[in-house]
């Protein structure tokens, strides 16, 4: 048995294509919004955000919609007001990717409740066979002696018993070909614990970030997903500090000042 912690890593994030941008403003006449942007430090998850928004009306100068006589020019102010005014599939373009390592069965199994806007490829136990099994245990549980000694035995004992089906199956054997072990390895997955440690690629775009960190970092929600969530709000904060940074925390909760966009 292996104790392990889980882990988010940030692998991916929007990058706009400014040159076809350009071609497209320069067809509209809203060149000027482009100029406008800093060029030193080019964030394009929120200038993505914002462009989203600005095409729904044209937005790009005065005039240009004859029914638009005034358009926001501070990025920050916009996105606020985007937020604000619950304008939200605007921020469905914006998505980013993340790596959640050493997370359990049990948080996966809760993860795929939100659907929309996401997309999920995870370690599939049917192809990997268990050579251990990791598994998270939290502070509190650490903290049990008695706990810790019986579960510990226990995953002990499930660990030996997987690598017995592996001899008693011959799957190391020369000669054995792939889809007898997928079979086998199918059959072994079905005694390891739900609490196992796995990994995923989750995907979202960031309205669904917003809904699924303030459902799961509530105080109601399961421990492991809040401590996951917690994690990628903080790295979603400081991706996007103008999508994000209107959330207060208090005690691992993150409570948002604009909900439901």
């Amino acid at each position: 048995m292996k104790s392990v912690q889980p882990e988010v890593f940030l692998v991916a994030r929007p990058e706009i294509d400014y040159a076809s941008l350009a071609a497209y403003l320069r067809e509209v006449g809203g060149d000027s919004w482009l100029q406008r942007l800093d060029r030193g430090d080019l964030d394009d998850a929120q200038n993505l955000a914002e462009f989203a928004g600005k095409i729904c009306y044209r937005a790009w100068e005065p005039g240009l919609n004859p029914n638009v006589s005034r358009v926001r020019n501070d990025h920050q102010k916009y996105l606020q007001n985007i937020l604000a005014s619950a304008h939200g599939s605007v921020l469905e373009h914006v998505s980013f990717s993340f790596v959640l390592h050493n997370v359990s069965r049990v948080f996966s199994h809760e993860l795929v409740r939100h659907r929309p806007g996401v997309a999920i490829s995870q370690e599939s136990l049917r192809f990997v066979r268990l050579a251990d099994i990791p598994f998270w245990f939290p502070d509190w549980a650490l903290a049990d002696a008695e706990l810790m000694k019986r579960s510990t035995a226990l995953l002990e004992q499930m660990e030996e018993f997987q690598r017995w089906m592996a001899d008693h199956f011959g799957l190391d054997e020369d000669g054995v070909p792939f889809h007898e072990k997928k079979h086998k390895t199918s059959f072994m997955r079905r005694f390891a614990p739900d609490g196992v440690a796995t990994g995923l690629l989750w995907t979202a775009n960031i309205r669904t970030l917003r809904h699924t960190i303030e459902a799961r970092t509530d105080q109601g929600a399961e421990e492991e997903i809040r401590l996951i969530f917690g994690k990628i709000a903080e790295l979603m904060r400081a991706e996007a500090p103008a999508l994000f940074g209107d959330y207060t925390v208090e005690d691992g909760t993150w409570v948002p000042m604009w909900r439901k966009v």
